[in-house]
C-alpha cells in the first residue's frame, strides 16, 4: 500500500518506514515531482498540516499525511508557535531564532513551554484524521549541548536535567512529540491495513 509523507525529508520518510514495516511503502514529495514549497498559510499547526496533506490528496488523490510542528511559550502567549521555524525571519535561521526567543524570555520567570507535532491524514476516501503529540518543559537561559535542531539547546523536558540538544537521536526520539504523533498514526495505519480500508 503506497502512502505519501508530504516531506522532502529523507530521515523523516526512512524512520516511518522502519515503523510501518512492510505493510506500507511510505513515498516522498520527490517521488511524486512536487519541487515547489507547499505555502503554510495557516494560523494553527493543525491548519498548516491539514494544507499541506491536502495539496498532495487534491493533485494525486493517493492516502496522504503531513506533519507540522512548533514550540510554544506559555508566557508568550503561545509563541513562537506556527512561526517556529521563521520566527526571527523568512530565512529560518536557528540561532537568530534562539537568540530572539532568549531575549524575550529575559525578564520572565515562567519559562515553561510545550513542543507539539500535528499530523494530518487524509485517506483514499478523502476523510481526514489529525493525530497531535506534545512534550512539556523549560526554556533554559543558556544553550545546552550540540545535538538536535531548533529550538533543542534551550529546551529541558519535563523529568530530565539535560536539554534535548545534549541527549543522542535515539533518546529524544523516545519521548519527543513528533515521536507520539507518529506513534498515534502508526497504529491507526495497522488498524486500518488489518480491516483494508485505507
Amino acid at each position: 500500500m503506497k502512502i505519501c509523507f508530504a516531506s522532502n525529508n529523507i530521515n523523516k520518510i526512512n524512520e516511518i518506514n522502519e515503523m510501518l514495516g512492510t505493510s506500507y511503502d511510505i513515498i516522498g514529495l520527490r517521488d511524486l515531482h512536487i519541487k515547489e514549497d507547499i505555502p503554510e498559510t495557516g494560523q494553527t499547526l493543525e491548519e498548516n498540516s491539514g494544507i499541506k496533506a491536502r495539496y498532495v490528496f487534491d493533485k494525486h488523490f493517493i492516502p496522504v499525511f503531513a506533519d507540522d510542528s512548533g514550540l510554544l511559550v506559555e508566557a508568550l502567549n503561545g509563541e513562537p508557535g506556527v512561526y517556529s521555524a521563521r520566527y526571527a525571519g523568512p530565512e529560518k535561521n536557528n540561532e537568530k531564532n534562539i537568540d530572539l526567543l532568549l531575549s524575550k524570555l529575559e525578564k520572565t520567570q515562567n519559562r515553561k513551554a510545550r513542543f507539539e507535532t500535528v499530523i494530518t491524514l487524509i485517506e483514499e476516501s478523502g476523510n481526514e484524521l489529525q493525530f497531535k503529540g506534545s512534550i512539556h518543559g523549560t526554556i533554559i537561559k543558556n544553550r545546552k549541548g550540540a545535538g538536535g535542531f531548533g529550538y533543542d539547546p534551550v529546551f529541558i523536558p519535563d523529568g530530565y536535567n539535560f536539554t534535548f540538544a545534549e541527549m543522542t537521536s535515539e533518546e529524544k526520539n523516545k519521548i519527543s512529540h513528533r515521536f507520539k504523533a507518529v506513534q498515534k498514526l502508526v497504529a491507526h495505519l495497522h488498524k486500518l491495513n488489518e480491516n483494508h480500508q485505507l
